[in-house]
């Protein structure tokens, strides 16, 4: 993979460095490298590029395109294109879709932004229930009465029957995932982080939709939106322990990845360590694979795996289409994913 001039320069001031005292570069060459970390589920992997000053768009949100021909049901995965924050990259002409009531951006922002995305999903504006999540596994039955700007009720998913209704769940990395049931026209949105997914948040949501509303998981149709993936979601030991005391299929979610560090595969005498095998920093990073997990539970909750869609985009690769918490250090927007009947 070719080097950054950035990363072309420091390697001849090295050079130069070792050169003047006598040393030369080893002679070993790399065996992992970037393209190692790829997102698991997406067709094409995309580049992360440095963010330069873009074209004015209009604002684009995601769909599953087997769900169009259920004309009642209204759903989607916004992007960060085609609304009017302008906080988090001011040197744009154009403005972002922040759905989040941050602390950098007006609360009038996030409202404008949010009637242009119901606008653009629905056709018009409808009332819009959102809750303050926790990363938990409550499930909670909404409705009307539970819409307004402010969100009043805790929890990490909402089911719903009735008509006129959007379930909006807010994420920058997490995972979104929606269901609805096509006989009995019944909706649910979920919020999946990863102690979220340890705690079964979607399992336990098509199990709330089952005692709600008699749902049979087979007439269940479900979509796991954009989220951050495997690729990029380094987590540490603890975290695959908590994964393998809870469920029998954990070892799969998880991979180890090796990052390409020029300098380090140049002069690799530079990086040894006094550190016995096994304890020193460097080495591969434990990666989990959030999106696999949720498709899991939707499995073991009894949904067909032709009924669940994986949209398969990695939101801390795609910063040009998607806000990431972890790839933009905290300073970002949130995604909505929203789901409805008509």
């Amino acid at each position: 993979m070719p080097s950054s001039p950035a990363s072309r320069s420091a390697l001849q001031t090295i050079d130069d460095l070792l050169s003047s005292v006598g040393l030369e570069q080893g002679r070993r060459k790399a065996i992992y490298h970037e393209q190692v970390r790829q997102p698991k589920h997406s067709g094409q992997v995309a580049p992360r590029q440095k963010q330069s000053r873009v074209a004015r768009t209009k604002l684009h949100a995601v769909h599953v395109p087997d769900w169009a021909s259920h004309r009642w049901l209204l759903h989607g995965f916004s992007t960060r294109t085609g609304g009017k924050t302008t906080v988090y990259r001011p040197n744009q002409r154009a403005g972002e879709l922040n759905l989040g009531f941050t602390a950098s951006d007006t609360r009038e922002t996030v409202l404008a932004n949010r009637r242009l995305l119901l606008e653009a999903v629905a056709g018009k504006t409808f009332p819009l229930v959102t809750l303050r999540q926790v990363h938990s596994s409550i499930v909670r039955l909404v409705s009307k009465a539970d819409a307004g700007e402010e969100a009043t009720l805790k929890g990490d998913g909402m089911i719903t029957g009735e008509r006129g209704v959007v379930l909006g769940i807010q994420t920058a990395d997490c995972i979104p995932v929606l269901v609805a049931d096509k006989k009995r026209r019944a909706v649910a949105a979920f919020h999946a982080g990863w102690r979220g997914t340890l705690k079964r948040i979607v399992e336990n949501g098509v199990g709330r939709m089952r005692m709600e509303f008699g749902c049979d998981p087979e007439d269940l149709m479900a979509a796991i939106g954009p989220g951050i993936g495997p690729c990029c979601y380094a987590v540490g030991e603890e975290v695959r322990s908590e994964f393998e005391s809870q469920f029998r299929y954990a070892p799969e979610l998880f991979c180890e990845v090796y990052d390409s560090d020029p300098v380090r595969e140049k002069y690799p005498m530079l990086f040894l360590t006094a550190r016995a095998p096994g304890h020193s920093n460097l080495g591969p990073s434990l990666h989990l694979d959030l999106i696999e997990a949720n498709r899991r539970q939707l499995l073991d909750a009894g949904l067909r795996a032709e009924s669940i869609f994986v949209q398969g985009d990695c939101t801390s690769c795609r910063t040009d289409r998607y806000f990431s918490h972890r790839a933009e250090h905290g300073f970002t927007g949130r995604s909505l994913s929203i789901i409805g009947i008509r």
